[in-house]
């Protein structure tokens, strides 16, 4: 990974505090020495005032250039994770939900998995040309790519960018049967191309839905697009034909369960066909940012009852790996599971489950043309 190949500055009105998710930057577990940094002292070294340009305060993002050998990757078997091969344009995420399980990752990048994971990005330019190549070989099976599942493909800075849009393209020539998870709005610039692989049965978008609040969601997830936008997206692609699964993820014990019926309801009259959930993960230190968050957002005595709650569900723990990570274990876990089931009956969702078909693929030649069979 190069050093910093470009800069993504983004303008902010107010003072230094801008939506963040995380309040802290703690030191990489894999380093010896670990210093824990707070969100305002890095909100003091970052922010640069503009005199001249009207008093704007701006918070500068570093973008790294990824020169990856391969882009099409393949998951490490494991009992709940349901799919094969990923397909990720970036690393970190802007938008800064600060629930992310995917924060550790950055760590193997020698960032923290804190406020890093929000700003410290990672951007693959060769990615279109990379996916051509390997679409190509006699050696590629058109098997299902989820397209991103550590970060959102649609994240702010591909407004810019534009690596997810030129990755579909590559995709949607080829009929590659694909889908993608995200919480923004950007998914409907690409609307056409998710049209187009609809129409083979070859691609899926699922919108991830934690809450209906927008005030809570506004400090869950700084930088997503609000619930009522999320119901626009489902809206509008279901519209055009693009089949929209939700992922009601994660489910925040003692916070945001209460909401599930209302949630399955206000997907099901938007056009959602499919629905799932996801327990509350905290791997490695995003225990400590939760816990961090928790504190400066949510009344103390609702903050100790989140916490026992998660504890419950996970024997004891805040987080156990070892036994079904993604759902817990426990009596309100159950409790969890049965209302959904209830709801999602309700209001008939979860009865169109064809899977994603590779039936009408055609391997790209890499002089442009596509090949016959």
């Amino acid at each position: 990974m190069d050093t910093e190949d470009f800069a993504y500055r983004d303008a902010l009105r107010g003072g230094p505090a801008h939506r963040r998710g995380a309040g802290l930057n703690p030191g990489n577990r894999f380093e010896d020495i670990r210093l824990h940094v707070l969100g305002e002292e890095l909100d003091r070294q970052w922010v640069e005032r503009e005199v001249e340009g009207g008093g704007l305060d701006r918070v500068e993002r570093r973008v790294y250039r990824d020169k990856t050998q391969t882009i099409i990757n393949r998951v490490a078997p494991t009992s709940d994770v349901p799919f094969d091969w990923t397909l990720n344009p970036y690393r970190g995420c802007e938008h800064g939900c600060i629930y992310c399980f995917a924060r550790p990752y950055h760590e193997y990048l020698g960032f923290s998995c804190g406020l890093d994971f929000e700003t410290r990005l990672v951007a693959k330019p060769d990615a279109p040309e990379l996916l051509r190549k390997e679409l190509a070989s006699l050696k590629w099976k058109p098997e299902p790519i989820v397209m991103s599942a550590i970060t959102d493909i649609y994240q702010p800075i591909e407004h810019k960018l534009r690596i997810a849009r030129q990755c579909l393209e590559v995709l949607a020539e080829c009929n590659q049967p694909v889908s993608t998870m995200t919480k923004s709005a950007l998914v409907l610039r690409d609307t056409d191309l998710w049209q187009k692989l609809a129409a083979h049965n070859a691609g899926r978008v699922t919108v991830t839905l934690v809450t209906l609040d927008a005030e809570l969601a506004q400090k869950l997830e700084p930088r997503a697009t609000i619930p009522s936008g999320r119901l626009r997206i489902i809206r509008e692609l279901t519209q055009a034909g693009v089949p929209v699964t939700v992922n009601v993820a994660p489910i925040i014990p003692g916070l945001t369960d209460t909401e599930l019926p209302a949630i399955l309801e206000a997907v099901a009259k938007a056009g959602a066909r499919r629905a799932a959930w996801v327990l509350l993960r905290l791997p490695y230190q995003v225990k400590d940012l939760f816990l961090e968050w928790l504190e400066r957002n949510v009344h103390p005595a609702r903050a100790r009852k989140v916490e026992s709650l998660i504890r419950q569900s996970r024997g004891g723990k805040l987080y156990n790996a070892t036994t079904n990570r993604g759902r817990g274990d426990g009596a309100h876990v159950k409790q969890i599971a049965q209302t959904f089931d209830i709801f999602t009956r309700k209001y008939g969702l979860n009865r169109d489950v064809r899977p994603l078909t590779g039936k009408h693929f055609r391997r790209p030649e890499l002089g442009g043309q596509m090949g016959l069979f």
